[in-house]
C-alpha cells in the first residue's frame, strides 16, 4: 500500500466531533454503536453525544449485560450481537418482482438496493476479517450478489483497534483480532486523552485531510501497542487449531454430538449473530388480487428442519445432527470452499446462546478424545 494513503495523527478526544463532521461532510450517514434494549448495537449517530461513553460490556456463556461506569473513553466495550452482517446481507428483501400485463403475459423486474453512502464507526478486527469472508462469498463467485454489492460499494469503515475484549472472546486464536489489519478505511486505537487515527484507503486519506491533528508521540504509540497486546493476554478461550478439517470429517459419529444436542435448542441464535453466516431462504409473497408477486429472500438457519427439506425428506431431522452440519462446516468446509475457517473468534455465539454452550468447549472435547 503507498505510503500517500497512510497518513496517521492524535485527534484529542474533545475534537472527536471533527470526525463526524467531516464524514458527513462527505455525503455519509453515520452509523455507529448505541446502547438500546440493553444491548449495544449499531444505529444512526448524529453527534458524540449518541455515542457509548463510559459503557463497559459484561459478556459469559448465555449472558450479557450493559455497565455504565464513569469513564470517558467511547469504545472500551466489547462487541454486541451485532456485525457488519445486517448492514450488508439484509435479513430480508425483495429479490424480484412480477406483474401480470393486460394481456396475461408476466414481467419480471430485478430489486436492487440505492442504498446512502454510509460509515460505519467502531467497527473491530474480528468484524472485519468476518467481512473479508462474506465478501468472498456474495461478490467473488461467478455470479456475484448484486444486493450485497450494491451496499458494499457505498460502505466506509472506521475501525477500532480492541483494548477490552470479553470474557467470550478468542480472536487471537482464530489470528483476526484484537487490531485491525487491512479492511478499513480509517482505524482509530483509544487512549485516555484521545485517538491515534490512521488511513487504510485513499478515502480514508481523504477525510483525514480534512482533521486538525496533532503528530502521534511514540508514548502514544506505545500505550496502544501494549494495549492490543494486553488484550490478546486477556483472552482465555481458544480453538484447538485453526484448521479442524481432518479432526471434525474424522468424527462425524463422535459421542459428543449427542452430549451437545442434549442442551441445544436449535433456536439459531448462533448463526443469527454470527458475522459470517449467510445461509437463506426463498419465498414468493403473492398480492392478493393475483396480479401480482414479490420474491423475497430472509435469513434462514441450519438449526431450522425446513433448512435441509427436500421433496418429503428432511436430511438433517434432529438437533444433533444439525449442530454438528454448523460446526463441521463453520470450522472444516469452509477451508475447502473458502483456505480458512469461519470463524473468526468473536463469541458471539457463546453470549447469545440461551443455554450457553461453548464452541470452544465442545471442539476441544472432541480434539481431546477423538472417536
Amino acid at each position: 500500500m503507498p505510503d500517500a494513503i497512510l497518513a496517521s495523527g492524535f485527534l484529542p478526544g474533545h475534537d472527536f466531533a471533527q470526525l463526524m463532521s467531516a464524514l458527513a461532510g462527505q455525503g455519509y450517514r453515520c452509523i455507529g454503536p448505541t446502547v438500546t434494549d440493553g444491548a449495544l448495537v449499531y444505529d444512526t449517530v448524529e453527534g458524540v453525544e449518541d455515542l457509548p461513553v463510559g459503557v463497559h460490556i459484561q459478556q459469559g456463556p448465555g449472558s450479557y449485560r450493559v455497565e455504565f461506569n464513569q469513564g470517558k473513553r467511547v469504545f472500551d466495550w466489547a462487541n454486541g450481537p451485532q456485525a457488519l452482517k445486517p448492514w450488508l446481507f439484509a435479513p430480508r428483501e425483495v429479490l424480484w418482482r412480477a406483474e401480470r400485463a393486460t394481456g396475461g403475459e408476466l414481467h419480471f423486474s430485478q430489486e436492487i438496493p440505492e442504498p446512502v453512502p454510509t460509515a460505519v464507526i467502531g467497527v473491530r478486527a474480528c468484524d472485519l476479517a468476518a467481512l473479508e469472508l462474506q465478501d468472498r462469498h456474495f461478490l467473488e463467485g461467478e455470479y456475484p450478489d448484486a444486493c450485497y454489492g450494491a451496499r458494499r460499494s457505498q460502505l466506509f469503515l472506521v475501525a477500532v483497534n480492541c483494548s477490552r475484549p470479553a470474557e467470550t472472546c478468542f480472536c487471537a486464536s482464530t489470528g483476526d483480532g484484537p487490531a485491525a489489519r487491512r479492511g478499513y478505511d480509517l482505524v482509530l486505537d483509544e487512549l485516555d486523552d484521545g485517538f491515534i487515527i490512521q488511513a487504510g484507503s485513499a478515502r480514508g486519506d481523504e477525510v483525514l485531510g480534512l482533521l486538525t491533528l496533532q503528530p502521534v508521540l511514540s508514548q502514544q504509540r506505545s500505550a496502544a501497542t501494549q494495549a492490543t497486546a494486553q488484550a490478546a493476554g486477556m483472552q482465555r478461550r481458544q480453538l484447538p487449531g485453526r484448521n479442524l478439517r481432518d479432526l471434525l470429517f474424522g468424527n462425524l459419529d463422535h459421542p459428543h454430538w449427542e452430549a451437545v444436542a442434549a442442551r441445544c435448542l436449535s433456536c439459531g441464535n448462533c448463526t443469527s449473530v454470527c458475522p459470517t453466516c449467510f445461509c437463506y431462504r426463498e419465498l414468493e409473497q403473492p398480492a392478493l388480487e393475483g396480479e401480482s408477486s414479490q420474491h423475497y429472500r430472509e435469513w434462514d438457519s441450519c438449526f431450522t428442519q425446513g433448512h435441509s427439506y427436500i421433496h418429503g425428506f428432511t436430511v438433517r431431522p434432529d438437533t444433533r445432527l444439525r449442530y454438528r452440519q454448523w460446526l463441521t462446516h463453520k470450522l472444516g468446509g469452509w477451508h475447502d470452499q473458502y483456505g480458512r475457517s469461519g470463524c473468526v473468534g468473536c463469541g458471539r455465539c457463546i453470549a447469545w446462546c440461551p443455554v450457553g454452550i461453548d464452541i470452544t468447549e465442545e471442539v476441544g472435547a472432541i480434539a481431546a478424545s477423538p472417536a
